[in-house]
């Protein structure tokens, strides 16, 4: 059997591999097989097969890291947009109880809600930023002021 054809198997299980666990690093090594494959194909001796298998495979694992390293992290799922459609949504507050909690009626029901740190208890428009249990956790909507 050709090496190419070993490298092209070798690099569809790894494939199946990643599809089974989900691990997307398995389908970077698998890219790096593939360049094997190419290579044995162009007639490269097998020293330089594997020397493209780990130069691009971990080439591409090392470049997905690096890339996942410079976005910034994922709010948690109870302040995330992505997770929770209510975060970023405004309510009114009409007026806030002795220990600084208050109730606002938001999608047709009434909610506990409470303030951020460091906002006051002031009645207003507030943005939901966060939702902990069946707590609203709001903050004051800051209006810029620009002078155009």
């Amino acid at each position: 059997m050709a090496d190419s054809t070993l490298w092209w198997l070798a690099a569809g299980g790894l494939v199946a591999a990643e599809l089974v666990t989900g691990t997307f690093y398995l389908l970077m090594m698998a890219l790096g097989l593939a360049a094997a494959a190419v290579s044995a194909h162009l007639g490269l001796a097998l020293t330089g097969q594997w020397v493209t298998a780990a130069l691009a495979g971990g080439g591409s694992v090392l470049a997905w890291r690096l890339l996942k390293k410079s976005q910034p992290a994922a709010a948690p799922a109870n302040a995330n947009q992505d997770v929770n459609l209510d975060i970023g949504e405004t309510v009114q507050v009409d007026s806030f109880h002795n220990d600084g909690t208050c109730s606002v009626f938001y999608r047709g029901a009434r909610w506990d809600a409470a303030l951020a740190p460091g906002e006051a208890t002031t009645p207003g428009r507030y943005t939901i930023v966060e939702v902990v249990g069946s707590r609203l956790i709001l903050k004051t909507i800051r209006t810029s002021t620009s002078g155009a």
